[in-house]
């Protein structure tokens, strides 16, 4: 059993996929193993995945219903005692991110986390740290906030995880890392950036959407009325930043 699974989805990702699988070939730690989980693309994706072929990496490639129904793929056949959900553009932050990780998972917390940097799409130039930044303490209730830790700064145990929520098209991440924080004992903060966020993800190219899931998931957890007189308190700060811009 390796101490982590990586897991990639992809779907006509030949322009993304790339800096991925370096990143992850790259890891001075060496005890995971990485599954690219494709919707059976028809580019290039699964032929530059092959280049990196080892007994570390799994390639599956079949059709899905979409992004979250392919991480639950990626969830049942991982083998790790974590998993790491890693994008097709997203990296780890240096070429020993997972072995910082691998110290802190031999104190065995429910989830490993960290910061995240966005990068451009071009050159891997970092664009700005998040606007949301990872708490040094992580509960349940830091989500209320809005999603502090992106999934690709973060390890889970796998024992804690569950599927993916598929009635939610954009936000079922969000809602998976609440399930999990609610079942974890003990979260292990690194004061580090763990993952390079590529700049335009799926939630970002449908923005409006994924806001009105994550609002229906935050009222599901922590109250309709708190939730909402929290997003007026966001939507007033947000005013303030643009008028300081």
């Amino acid at each position: 059993m390796p101490l982590f699974s990586i897991i990639t989805v992809t779907y006509n990702a030949a322009d993304t996929i790339e800096p991925t699988l370096k990143s992850v070939a790259s890891q001075t730690c060496t005890d995971y193993e990485h599954l690219i989980i494709d919707g059976k693309s028809t580019d290039s994706t699964i032929s530059i995945a092959e280049k990196y072929a080892s007994s570390q990496l799994y390639i599956a490639s079949e059709k899905d219903h979409g992004i979250y129904d392919a991480m639950n793929k990626g969830l049942s056949s991982a083998k790790g005692k974590y998993v790491i959900f890693m994008n097709a553009g997203d990296t780890f932050h240096t070429s020993d991110t997972l072995a910082k990780m691998a110290e802190a998972a031999s104190e065995n917390p429910g989830i490993i986390y960290g910061q995240t940097e966005i990068v451009s799409g071009t050159d891997r130039t970092p664009v700005a740290p998040r606007h949301l930044t990872a708490p040094r303490i992580l509960t349940m209730q830091s989500f209320k906030d809005g999603m502090l830790v992106c999934h690709q700064a973060m390890a889970v145990r796998r024992d804690i995880t569950a599927p993916y929520n598929l009635s939610y098209r954009f936000s079922a991440d969000f809602d998976w890392v609440i399930r999990c924080l609610e079942k974890s004992d003990r979260n292990y903060y690194i004061d580090y950036i763990i993952a390079d966020y590529l700049e335009e993800g799926t939630t970002t190219r449908n923005r409006r959407a994924s806001l009105k899931e994550r609002y229906k998931i935050m009222c599901r957890y922590y109250g309709t009325f708190p939730t909402l007189l929290r997003h007026i308190k966001f939507a007033m700060r947000n005013t303030m930043r643009k008028l300081r811009h």
